[in-house]
This record gives structure tokens, sequence and C-alpha cells, in this order.
């Protein structure tokens, strides 16, 4: 079922978005990635800086995608400080399978349940993983 639009982009989810500036994709980076949904063509180029414990220390974004994909990227940044390898992926999977089964149960992210509304639309869902897809690609070949 459908949800009405003033309650799918509530004022918290587009609120969201503006913090992305906080997180430029300007300075030096210890590695670049970028991904693009296949189902929406959002596409997100994500930095980091690891520290001497293969941990993201630092991140910048540059994001071309809708409210549910800015407000994924500024969700991520605002958790991911400390981030492994190992934690990525497995907040990635569990990302993935919350958006895809009604039945998943909520993913270990902190306040993931801001982008719920969008369980319902699942041409938003390629959006929302980018930013766990690129940090999963860096940290991964690290």
């Amino acid at each position: 079922m459908a949800i009405p639009t003033e309650k799918l982009y509530s004022q918290e989810l587009l609120g969201m978005t503006t913090e992305l500036a906080q997180f430029p994709l300007k300075g030096n980076w210890d590695s670049i990635v970028e991904v693009r949904s296949k189902t929406c063509g959002s596409m997100l180029k994500l930095g980091i800086s690891l520290n001497q414990h293969n941990e993201l220390s630092n991140l910048g974004f540059s994001v071309s995608a809708c409210a549910f994909g800015q407000a994924a990227a500024a969700l991520f940044a605002r958790s991911a400080l400390g981030l492994t390898a190992k934690k990525c992926q497995l907040s990635h999977d569990g990302i993935e399978e919350w958006l895809s089964s009604p039945m998943a149960p909520i993913p270990d992210w902190p306040d993931i349940k801001i982008l719920e509304n969008a369980r319902a639309y699942v041409g938003r869902h390629g959006a929302i993983i980018l930013p766990w897809k690129a940090a999963s690609q860096i940290l991964c070949k690290n």
C-alpha cells in the first residue's frame, strides 16, 4: 500500500539531506569509490580515510540521489567513524535484507527507522543501500 507523500517524505527525512554539506568530498582520501543504483540511476561517490587499525576515520560524499538516497548517506555518515570491513558488510547485508523482506528484523544501524517508509518503494532501495555498498567495496579491499 502506498504511503501518502507527506508521510513518505517526513520533515526529519528531508532535514537529513542537508547534513551532507558537513561531509564534502574535498581533500585527500586513502580511497575513493563511485557506485550507482541499477534501479534508479542514483550515484554516490565516497572518499574515506582509514586509521592504523583499518577503521574508517574520515569520509566525504558526492551524492546525486533522491531524498531517500541523500538521507541514507547522511545516516551512514552520522555513525560510520570507526567502521570496520566486517561491521560494514554485516550492516550492508542487514539493510538489504530489511529492505527486501517485510519480515526481516530492523538492522543494527542507529536511526535506520527514519528510512522505514521507503521499504514499500522498491525503486528507492537501490539509492538507500549506496553508502554501505560503497564503504564495503573500499573496506573489504583494504
